[in-house]
C-alpha cells in the first residue's frame, strides 16, 4: 500500500448509549467481507483514566490517537473507522491530529432521549447510570446545536439496533464505496449507513 495515499476516515460521532461501538464493529465486519483493510479506533477509550486527563488540560486523547494511527500507517493502512461522542464536532483538530491528506466523512448517529436511556440501562447497570444518563442527554443537546450539518450524515437510530439499522441498509452506493466519488472503499463494498 502507498504511505503517501491518503487516509480515508469514517467518523462516528453521537450521544452515548445511541450504538457508536456497534455500528462501527458492524462497518468492519462488512469491510472484512469485502477485503478491505482497515483499523478500528475507540476514541473514549484513548484518554480513559481518573481523574480525567481532559478536565486537567492534558490532550492525552489526541496525542494517542496521532501516536495509534502513525503505528497503523507504518503497518500499511489508511483507512479508519473513529468513534467517540464529540468527534464530528471536532473534525478540524481530529484531522490535524491524524496528519497528512485526510479525506473524512462524518455521520452522527441520533437517537431519542428514550432510546438512549433504554439502550444505556441495558449496559450502565451499577451507581453511575443516572449520570451517564444526564451527560448523554447533554451531549445530545450540543451535537444538535453544534454538529456542522452540511458536513454531516445524520441517521437516527430509533428502536431498531444499529446492527439492524447498518445491515437493513447493505446496498450498493452508501458512505462506504469508491473513492473517486469522495466514498470510504477502493472497490464494490456494501453500501452501509444510508439514510
Amino acid at each position: 500500500m502507498n504511505q503517501d495515499a491518503g487516509s480515508e476516515v469514517l467518523f462516528i460521532g453521537g450521544r452515548a448509549g445511541v450504538g457508536k461501538s456497534t455500528t462501527a464493529l458492524e462497518v468492519s465486519h462488512l469491510l472484512a467481507a469485502a477485503h478491505v483493510e482497515h483499523a478500528v479506533i475507540e476514541g473514549d477509550n484513548l484518554d480513559l483514566a481518573y481523574p480525567e486527563p481532559w478536565r486537567r488540560g492534558l490532550g492525552l486523547a489526541e496525542q494517542n490517537l496521532g501516536a495509534m494511527w502513525a503505528n497503523y500507517r507504518r503497518a500499511g493502512y489508511r483507512r479508519l473507522v473513529f468513534t467517540n461522542t464529540v468527534s464530528v464536532v471536532r473534525l478540524d483538530v481530529l484531522t490535524a491530529t491524524l496528519g497528512g491528506d485526510v479525506h473524512a466523512t462524518a455521520v452522527l448517529l441520533t437517537a431519542s432521549d428514550r432510546t438512549a436511556r433504554a439502550r444505556l440501562a441495558t449496559r450502565e447497570t451499577g451507581p453511575g447510570l443516572d449520570s451517564h444518563i444526564r451527560r448523554s442527554d447533554d451531549a445530545a443537546r450540543m451535537l444538535e446545536a453544534e454538529a456542522p450539518h452540511r458536513f454531516i450524515a445524520s441517521l437516527p437510530m430509533g428502536a431498531r439496533s444499529p446492527t439492524s439499522r447498518v445491515m437493513s441498509s447493505a446496498s450498493p452506493g452508501g458512505l462506504i464505496a469508491e473513492p473517486r466519488h469522495g466514498r470510504f472503499c477502493d472497490r464494490k463494498c456494501p453500501g452501509i449507513l444510508e439514510p
